[in-house]
């Protein structure tokens, strides 16, 4: 049950008081920064001599529009990267993501980012132009996620096809789940279309797409009562599961990660970006918080130790294992969501927003991944077939597990410095009319 990574960046370096509805908010300083001792806004808010400062607090609060926040960006890349190498069949490199190593994987990284940039991007957009401006930005961004959606699920079923028939093995219909679509293409093609239908590994951007579209109404949901919206994401995910809340998937099942319950991550993703994590500094800031959050990912390790060595487990209370099992991923288990706030914990507290290393040339690959990353997922899901076909028709040797996940990545690599370039040099006319507020970029990568 649980913030792996999916779209974008927050965050500014610039002092900035944004004013709204006549009145002049304070801009809030982020967890790290919280605990760095250091802000994001900088200054407080000016006020005349002999002036009382204001009681009041707004709803939400957003930092100003500035220089990218690179923590985003690279942990969106490195969640790329993770779920590239998990789609492949297991090798050496697999153990080199997280999910090894704990409850959650890079998938919970993706969706929290991703709600926490598209509240930063389209929560800035509905304080200033309003709900109707900001809903209409939002929508334009589902149909640019849904348009990719669709080109890549005809490229993927066109390789699949391609190789199943080219090397006359059927199994690759059968294992990438589109067996369904050969033997009924005109229906399969419909419930693709209404995202009921995915073959193997495409599960993410429909559940992207569904929160997207969710987004208006948590965020003018937001703007009032922050707190209680959240609230109010707690009480769906618990109904989701006392009463088994799900959507159905084509042509039998339901979908690989539930909307109701993945939900909390992608809405606790956004109250962070709209002041919650400012709110939430004292307590991260706490030694109590780390050694807790040190203690419960060295007990998950330990969990996820006993399935690789068996003869561990006999150390497990049988109480708490008919407690903890099955942990679940389609319904966001507990477990997962409280083993990525761990995570998420310690990050923010060793890992200030002006730590150097975030400029260094060797992390540059991540970053560009991450500030890519509809076209990166979209390559990712692509490359990892070519990589399953190769070790399945070549050579399924450590070796070439190797070979084939250090050339995706650089596959990957360079393909988010192309984007890169193009848009910041071929692209100049683009980059005259762009604004923060309505860059794609910072809300998905795209």
């Amino acid at each position: 049950m649980i913030r792996p990574l999916c779209e974008t960046t927050a965050g500014s370096l610039h002092s900035f008081n944004v004013a709204i509805c006549g009145r002049v908010f304070e801009p809030p300083m982020t967890i790290a920064d919280r605990v760095t001792g250091s802000t994001i806004a900088g200054a407080a808010e000016a006020r005349p001599a002999g002036t009382r400062p204001r009681t009041a607090v707004p709803a939400i609060t957003l930092p100003a529009i500035g220089e990218r926040e690179l923590r985003l960006d690279l942990f969106r890349g490195l969640a790329l990267w993770l779920i590239f190498i998990d789609h492949l069949p297991p090798s050496l490199l697999t153990w080199f993501t997280i999910r090894n190593y704990g409850f959650s994987d890079a998938t919970e990284i993706f969706i929290f980012i991703s709600g926490y940039t598209a509240a930063f991007v389209y929560g800035r957009a509905m304080l200033e132009s309003g709900v109707v401006i900001a809903t209409a930005r939002i929508l334009r961004r589902v149909w640019q996620i849904y348009v990719a959606h669709v080109f890549l699920f005809t490229i993927f079923l066109a390789e699949i096809s391609y190789v199943a028939t080219r090397f006359e093995n059927p199994l690759y219909t059968e294992e990438m789940g589109i067996m369904d679509f050969l033997k009924q293409p005109d229906v399969t093609i419909v419930q693709a279309l209404l995202l009921r239908f995915r073959p193997v590994n495409m599960d993410v951007l429909p559940l992207y797409i569904v929160l997207m579209l969710a987004l208006p109404l948590i965020l003018w949901s937001m703007k009032w009562r922050p707190d209680v919206t959240l609230g109010l994401s707690v009480v769906l995910y618990a109904v989701t599961w006392e009463y088994d809340l799900y959507l159905s998937a084509y042509p039998n099942g339901f979908w690989a990660f539930n909307p109701f319950a993945w939900q909390l991550l992608f809405v606790f993703g956004a109250w962070c970006a709209l002041g919650g994590a400012r709110r939430m500094s004292r307590i991260l800031s706490s030694r109590v918080t780390m050694w807790m959050a040190i203690a419960y990912l060295a007990a998950s390790f330990y969990v996820t130790l006993t399935w690789y060595v068996p003869q561990l487990s006999q150390f497990m209370p049988k109480l708490i294992e008919q407690w903890m099992y099955p942990i679940d991923k389609t319904n966001l288990d507990v477990l997962r969501f409280t083993h990525f706030l761990a995570l998420a914990a310690l990050t923010v507290r060793f890992l200030p927003r002006d730590w150097p290393g975030l400029k260094s040339p060797w992390l540059r690959p991540l970053i560009l991944c991450g500030q890519h990353s509809l076209e990166i997922f979209c390559l990712g899901v692509f490359l990892a077939f070519a990589g399953h076909f190769i070790l399945a028709e070549v050579s399924g040797g450590a070796a070439m597990h190797a070979l084939i996940s250090l050339s995706g990545v650089l596959i990957m690599w360079g393909v988010a410095w192309v984007i890169s370039w193009y848009k910041r040099v071929a692209d100049k006319s683009g980059a005259k009319t762009k604004n923060a507020v309505g860059n794609a970029d910072l809300a998905g990568g795209g």
